[in-house]
C-alpha cells in the first residue's frame, strides 16, 4: 500500500518539467559573443531525440530546428536586447517550452579618441593626397565620427559605422589647407573629442626671377654688382644658387622665405650671362638668363691716350698753336679776342643705381663726345677733351697761363725794340 501511494504522490512530480533557457554571459557589451543553452532537466527516455529551435521576441534564431541544444551568437549589439526563449520537440511532434529571459545588451561609451594623418607627421606636398583617420580605443554600437578644421570648429564631414576608426579624404592639398584639425567620436554616452593635429602644407618653389643692379647705367671694371635671385612661392627654407656662364659664384639662404643677394665685384672677365637657381627640397628652378655687357677702360690705358693726344696736337699744330694760346691769353687780359666757337663743358651726371632683369639687355647711355674747332688759316683743327681729375686741371691751367705770359712778354719786347709806345701796342692789338 505504502509504494502505491507514494507513486500517486510523486507522479505529477516526476513529469517532464519546462525547458530552461541559460545565456552565458547573462549581461553581455556590444560586440561579444553570446551562447544560448536550451537545457531540459528531465529527459523521459535517455534515447529520445529531441529538435530545438530558439527564439528572440517573435523571431526564429538561427537556422531554425536543429538537434543542437545550443545556440552560439557571434556578437551581440545593442538592438539585440530583447525576451528570448527556446523550445524543443520530440519524435513524437510534443513541443515543449521555455520561460522567456531577458537579456540586456550594454554599449561601452567610446574613449580614448585620436586623431593620425596619412601621410605622417601632418606634412604633406601640395597637389597630394592627405587622409585625416579618427580612431577610438574603446566604444560599441554605430559611432559617429565628425571632422573639424581650426580652432573654431569649422565641421568639414560627418560618418556613422560600426567600426572603430573613419577616414576623412582631401585628394588634392591647397595652400589654403595649412589648418588645425581634430575630430569627435559619440556613441550616445556624449560627444568625445581628440586632440589638435597641425597640417603643413609643403610648396614646392617656382621659377625664380634674377636683377642685376649696378651703381651705373653702363657697368664698369670695379663695380659692384649686386646678384638678386627671388621665387615667389615656395616654402622656406630656400637657397639659392647664383651662376655666371653656369659656373657657380656662390650661396645664400633664406630661412624664412623670399628673395636672397649677392654681391659681385666686376672685373674684365665679368661680361655675360647670369642665371640663379632656387632650392628648397621639393624641386630646383633655375632662372631666365640676364646678359650683362660693359667696356673696360682701364686708368693707365686712358692716360697714356690723353697724353699723346695733346703730345700729338702740340707737335701737330705747331705756330696754330702758338696763336691760339697768345690769342686766349690776351682775351683773359683785354678781353677782345674771342674764338669762333666757344669752349664747353660737359655736365656731370648725377650717380645713379641701374637694374637689369632677366629681359632683353636695357638700352645703354651713350657716351657723348665734344669737339673745339680752331681755324688757322685754311686749316681745321679738332681738339677732343676728357675729364680729368682736379689736380691735372689746376696744373694744365697754371700750365697755360706761364705760357700765356712767356709769350705776351716776348711779343711786348720786340715792340719796344721797334720803338712801339704801350698805347701803340694796345692800339695794334
Amino acid at each position: 500500500m505504502l509504494p502505491r501511494l507514494l507513486l500517486l504522490i510523486c507522479a505529477p512530480l516526476c513529469e517532464p518539467a519546462d525547458l530552461l533557457l541559460i545565456a552565458s554571459p547573462s549581461h553581455p557589451t556590444e560586440g561579444s559573443p553570446v551562447t544560448l543553452t536550451c537545457k531540459m532537466p528531465f529527459l523521459q527516455s535517455s534515447d529520445a531525440q529531441f529538435q530545438f529551435c530558439f527564439f528572440r521576441d517573435t523571431r526564429a534564431l538561427g537556422p531554425g530546428w536543429s538537434s543542437s541544444p545550443k545556440l552560439q551568437i557571434a556578437a551581440m549589439w545593442k538592438e539585440d536586447t530583447g525576451s528570448y526563449w527556446c523550445e524543443a520537440q520530440t519524435m513524437a511532434s510534443k513541443v515543449l517550452r521555455s520561460r522567456r529571459s531577458q537579456i540586456n545588451v550594454h554599449r561601452v561609451p567610446v574613449a580614448d579618441v585620436s586623431l593620425e594623418t596619412q601621410p605622417p607627421g601632418g606634412q604633406v606636398m601640395e597637389g597630394d593626397r592627405l587622409v585625416l583617420i579618427c580612431s577610438v580605443a574603446m566604444g560599441t554600437g554605430d559611432i559617429t565620427f565628425l571632422w573639424y578644421k581650426g580652432a573654431v570648429g569649422l565641421n568639414l564631414q560627418s560618418k556613422t559605422q560600426r567600426s572603430l576608426t573613419a577616414e576623412y579624404e582631401i585628394p588634392s592639398v591647397r595652400e589654403s589647407d595649412a589648418e588645425q584639425y581634430y575630430c569627435v567620436a559619440e556613441n550616445g554616452y556624449g560627444p568625445s573629442p581628440s586632440g589638435l593635429v597641425s597640417i603643413t602644407v609643403r610648396i614646392p618653389v617656382s621659377r625664380p626671377i634674377l636683377m642685376l643692379r649696378a651703381p651705373r647705367a653702363q657697368a664698369a671694371v670695379e663695380d659692384v654688382l649686386e646678384l638678386h635671385c627671388e621665387a615667389l612661392r615656395g616654402s622656406p627654407p630656400v637657397l639659392y644658387w647664383f651662376y655666371h656662364e653656369d659656373i657657380t659664384l656662390g650661396s645664400r639662404s633664406a630661412p624664412s622665405g623670399g628673395g636672397a643677394s649677392f654681391n659681385l665685384s666686376l672685373t674684365a672677365e665679368h661680361s655675360g650671362n647670369y642665371s640663379c637657381e632656387a632650392n628648397n627640397g621639393l624641386g630646383a628652378q633655375r632662372s631666365e638668363a640676364v646678359t650683362l655687357n660693359f667696356t673696360v677702360p682701364t686708368g693707365a690705358r686712358s692716360n697714356h691716350l690723353t697724353s699723346g693726344v695733346i703730345e700729338g696736337l702740340l707737335c701737330t699744330l705747331g705756330p696754330a698753336t702758338v696763336a691760339l694760346l697768345f690769342c686766349y691769353g690776351l682775351k683773359r687780359k683785354i678781353g677782345r679776342c674771342s674764338a669762333r666757337d666757344p669752349l664747353r663743358s660737359l655736365p656731370s651726371p648725377l650717380p645713379q643705381e641701374f637694374t637689369y632683369l632677366n629681359s632683353p639687355t636695357p638700352g645703354q647711355l651713350q657716351p657723348i663726345y665734344e669737339n673745339v674747332n680752331v681755324v688757322s688759316g685754311d686749316e681745321v683743327y679738332s681738339l677732343a677733351y676728357y675729364n680729368q681729375p682736379e689736380q691735372e686741371s689746376v696744373a694744365a691751367e697754371t700750365l697755360g697761363t706761364h705760357m700765356e705770359d712767356k709769350v705776351s712778354l716776348d711779343i711786348y719786347s720786340r715792340l719796344r725794340k721797334a720803338n712801339i709806345t704801350d698805347v701803340d701796342y694796345e692800339d695794334a692789338l
